[in-house]
């Protein structure tokens, strides 16, 4: 694996999965964030966001909605989607078998809190596969990749800039998490992303434009 694959998607892989939304579908960038909701986190990410005046998507575990409704309601009332992540946060393509109900039960868990169904999915840890497409065909479901992979789970600020610094693109689809992993790095992250991206005189796009 080459250096960049790291960060971001080949391009032989973007095309063996035609119908998967790898990067934003105009020249803004998109901020979405995984795992959640979470309570160590997510306000953080709230605020931050809300200081920047960005929305965003969260790609939220079933779980985790049925754990912290509040919080998944809070991030509907910000003006933020929420987007399917399974429920249990098991990867789809190696747990095949019950892979259809991960999704269904996410689906409802989210629904629950938002009164309408999520119309995006993001697998867990990013794993694709031929399963993929028909799992979303059978939900009704669009699958949301991206372009650049921040690895602010590794908590470490210096990646985390490496990374922006090296790959940002005007069309960029960035993923950050919302988990305690990430908690001691993620404001400082956003900060750091919103700089550069106003430093190259890109713009920060939200979702219902960026996910064409």
């Amino acid at each position: 694996m080459t250096m960049k694959a790291k960060y971001v998607p080949p391009k032989i892989i973007r095309k063996i999965f035609p119908k998967t939304i790898w990067e934003s579908g105009v020249d803004k960038i998109l901020f979405t964030f995984d795992d959640g909701p979470n309570l160590e986190t997510t306000q953080i990410i709230l605020d931050k966001l809300d200081e920047h005046s960005i929305k965003s998507i969260f790609f939220c575990v079933g779980e985790n909605v049925e754990r912290y409704p509040n919080l998944a309601m809070q991030i509907i009332e910000e003006g933020h989607l929420i987007g399917n992540h399974t429920h249990t946060h098991k990867n789809i393509n190696f747990f095949s078998k019950n892979a259809n109900d991960n999704i269904v039960l996410c689906s409802q868990a989210i629904e629950q809190v938002s009164d309408s169904k999520p119309k995006y999915f993001r697998p867990p840890h990013g794993r694709v596969g031929l399963i993929t497409e028909k799992l979303m065909k059978q939900n009704e479901l669009k699958n949301v990749m991206w372009t650049l992979l921040t690895y602010d789970y590794k908590n470490d600020i210096n990646i985390v800039k490496f990374a922006v610094d090296k790959y940002l693109k005007e069309n960029s689809i960035i993923v950050l998490h919302d988990s305690k992993r990430s908690k001691h790095i993620i404001a400082e992250s956003i900060d750091f992303i919103v700089d550069r991206i106003k430093s190259k005189g890109y713009k920060i796009g939200e979702p219902s434009e960026c996910l064409k």
